[in-house]
């Protein structure tokens, strides 16, 4: 698609400046009332999302000529989170997407050749090595070493689960004891565990939100045809992100993982939990919050792609034909980790202010923790500062970039929260 075929959508944006904060129903303060990190950090209507709107309407309609340095910082200067276009339909009630819309201006910001050195050092990784950090496709299994899992690679081996790792936790080794345990929890269900030892590769869902839409495909088409042949029928991560691509983003590059039930590791955990074939074992008493990550909720719904078109069906009434399908970030991955949380007694769960659909971003996401990383440490420390105002000793999340900008910030400004993945519950992680 262009930005010609959102052209109805540009032009109903009213500029009502709601997508900057969370919806006011569901506002429990001031403090914690916004929910677009770019317009809250930079304080300048063009970095919302009806400001980039705005922008891919000049240049739709010519009133802007081509790119310009500014255009590119306000663009980039984006999560991609997805909380704009929550807060966006129950105030308006528009079918906008928001994402869709600034991808195709980070499409065109690339073809015009503003795009960040930073960014073209990501990509040229993926393309290269299958991975954002530069890192050999040799080492990508490394984590695994001595668990004795099934060599998925051999066409001849075949397991109950497929275990995918995903980029961060196969190249951040401080983070390797989360998979580890994610594998232990596995096999103490019952089930066999497999990995694609040497031919595991990135998701793909990193470069989509950069813009370079024909990467994501690629590795769709890789992640898919690799993941059919091993004749499994069960996916698990621990990964957010890659959840979210695997059950979203595929589809919407129309390469969808067919016939094989896909779970995140904490709707796995609570299936066990419920089943009793795992079992929580006895912690400190702590007051826990939990961070939704935005590719595990919002991002994490699944919703078909619509190739229709805006029609007048009636005097002054617009509908898409056909009916479009409504994303409103309701059906994510939300209920699970809460839910395993609370299986143990004695963690005193609170909830922060904005959560589920509304949670406020960890910073890490669509390129801007590597380009920039002063704004995405702001993001970062946004959200401890929420958990620290309702008391919380230690911050739970389920996925290896949040939890591990969240530590990162947390150490850096001397905070005695505690971060934690929601597998190492199980293991004490945490000090609890």
């Amino acid at each position: 698609m262009s930005l010609a075929d959102y052209k109805y959508e540009l032009e109903s944006c009213t500029r009502c400046s709601h997508c900057k904060f969370i919806p006011w129903p569901v506002m429990q303060s001031r403090r914690f009332s916004r929910g677009c990190p770019s317009a809250d950090n930079k304080k300048f209507h063009a970095y919302s999302a009806s400001g980039k709107i705005e922008i891919a309407l000049s240049l739709l309609e010519g009133r802007l000529d081509n790119w310009t340095p500014e255009m590119q910082e306000v663009v980039y200067n984006c999560h991609m989170c997805g909380c704009c276009q929550m807060a966006c339909r129950p105030n308006n009630f528009l079918l906008c997407d928001h994402e869709e819309i600034f991808l195709e201006l980070r499409m065109r910001a690339i073809e015009s050749g503003y795009i960040l050195p930073e960014q073209m050092i990501l990509i040229d990784s993926l393309k290269q090595n299958d991975n954002p950090f530069g890192q050999s496709r040799e080492k990508r299994s490394d984590w695994a070493n001595g668990l004795d899992l099934i060599n998925l690679d051999d066409p001849a081996r075949q397991a109950d689960v497929i275990f995918h790792a995903g980029c961060r936790f196969s190249y951040h080794k401080q983070q390797w004891g989360t998979i580890r345990n994610a594998v232990q929890l596995i096999r103490e269900s019952g089930k066999k565990v497999g990995i694609f030892k040497s031919t595991e590769s990135c998701c793909g869902g990193r470069a989509y939100e950069l813009g370079f839409k024909s990467v994501l495909k690629t590795f769709a088409e890789d992640t898919v045809s690799r993941i059919k042949s091993s004749k499994s029928q069960t996916l698990i991560t621990a990964c957010g992100d890659c959840y979210g691509t695997f059950k979203n983003l595929y589809l919407q590059a129309n390469t969808p993982i067919d016939n094989i039930q896909i779970y995140h590791i904490s709707e796995y955990l609570e299936t066990c939990l419920d089943a009793g074939t795992i079992q929580p074992k006895k912690k400190k008493k702590k007051r826990v919050t939990y961070h939704d990550p935005c590719h595990l909720g919002r991002k994490g719904e699944q919703v078909s792609p619509w190739n229709g078109e805006w029609k007048l069906t009636g005097s002054h009434i617009y509908e898409p034909v056909p009916e479009k399908p409504l994303k409103i970030g309701i059906n994510g991955c939300y209920d699970p980790p809460r839910n395993v949380i609370k299986a143990f007694p004695e963690l005193e769960f609170v909830e922060m202010e904005r959560i589920r659909e509304y949670s406020w971003c960890c910073g890490s996401g669509a390129g801007v923790r590597e380009v920039f990383p002063e704004f995405a440490k702001w993001t970062a420390r946004e959200r401890i500062e929420e958990a620290k105002s309702i008391d919380a000793e230690v911050i739970i999340t389920a996925c290896g970039w949040c939890e591990s900008i969240l530590k990162e910030t947390a150490d850096v400004n001397g905070e005695s929260i505690e971060i934690v993945d929601i597998t190492d519950l199980f293991f004490g992680g945490g000090g609890i």
